[in-house]
């Protein structure tokens, strides 16, 4: 459809942005870390691409109702997020939770309503992820998973927004940084569902595994994921890195890498799958 071919193309300009704002920071230098710095856009860009491209695909399995306002939404609220990011990198002033003038406050809230805009397009394809569709089993479990976990991560940067603002105008725009980043952990880890788990599923179907054990896989992906990413979230609502094995309490570092570990094995096994399944093709071909 039409409006799926707009959203690659968004997602492709954004993408590109964020290799663009890669290529600065090698040109230019400057701090990688920090409330002002070439990383942001980077990541944001980069970020919303990838995102933008895995939702539009993940919601070809769905039926999304009604699917052009949701992925227009989607997509328009993307661009202002990485445009008002990019703008304020480019002015060299902080982007998030500076409301120290009304051009920055323009920005900021920008940015907060662009926010608000994904989380309420990401519930409406959550919903749609569990209505019936012509997709697999596996595929539904994937995007529902995926929808699920993109959603909370989204709260969560809702949530970091909400910290970070308070202390802005309590304390300082720094300790509004340091209070915030604190989520970023969770934030991340729970962003990923949607880009791993509909790839999972998508690889299953060109195994030689009847339905029921592509569905298995797939269920096994989600659950590894699950189990890591939940860990992570956990550990950073706790005040530790989850990202940081020195620093995280060991439990929590090994109930992770168990999750992950089940997650890979689910990937491994079906790209194993893949090879059978074309040396099958092959032995049946010479014949």
């Amino acid at each position: 459809m039409r409006i799926e071919r707009a959203c690659y193309l968004v997602a492709a300009v954004l993408f590109a942005s964020g290799l663009a704002h890669l290529g600065v920071q090698a040109m230019l230098g400057g701090p990688w870390d920090g409330p002002v710095s070439w990383r942001k856009p980077a990541d944001f860009g980069m970020a919303f691409g990838l995102t933008l491209f895995a939702v539009t695909w993940a919601s070809t399995w769905i039926d999304v109702r009604p699917r052009r306002a949701v992925l227009t939404g989607f997509a328009a609220a993307s661009v202002v997020e990485v445009v008002a990011i990019s703008v304020q990198a480019w002015r060299g002033v902080p982007s998030h939770f500076n409301a120290t003038t009304p051009l920055n406050a323009a920005f900021a809230f920008s940015a907060a309503g662009g926010g608000a805009v994904i989380i309420v397009t990401t519930l409406a394809l959550l919903r749609a992820a569990f209505r019936p569709s012509d997709a697999t089993r596996g595929q539904r479990l994937a995007a529902q998973v995926g929808f699920g976990s993109l959603l909370v991560g989204l709260v969560i940067g809702a949530v970091m927004i909400a910290i970070g603002t308070a202390e802005a105008r309590t304390v300082s725009l720094d300790a509004a940084y340091d209070a915030a980043v604190v989520l970023v952990p969770a934030h991340a880890a729970a962003m990923q569902g949607i880009l791993v788990l509909p790839i999972l599923a998508w690889l299953t179907g060109f195994t030689s595994w009847p339905e029921a054990v592509r569905t298995r896989v797939t269920a096994l992906g989600c659950a590894g994921y699950l189990v890591c990413a939940g860990t992570i979230v956990l550990e950073a609502f706790l005040g530790f890195d989850g990202f940081d094995p020195a620093s995280a309490p060991v439990l929590g570092t090994v109930v992770a890498a168990a999750g992950a570990a089940l997650l890979v094995g689910a990937g491994v096994a079906t790209l194993a799958g893949l090879d059978r399944g074309s040396r099958l093709h092959q032995t049946a071909a010479s014949r």
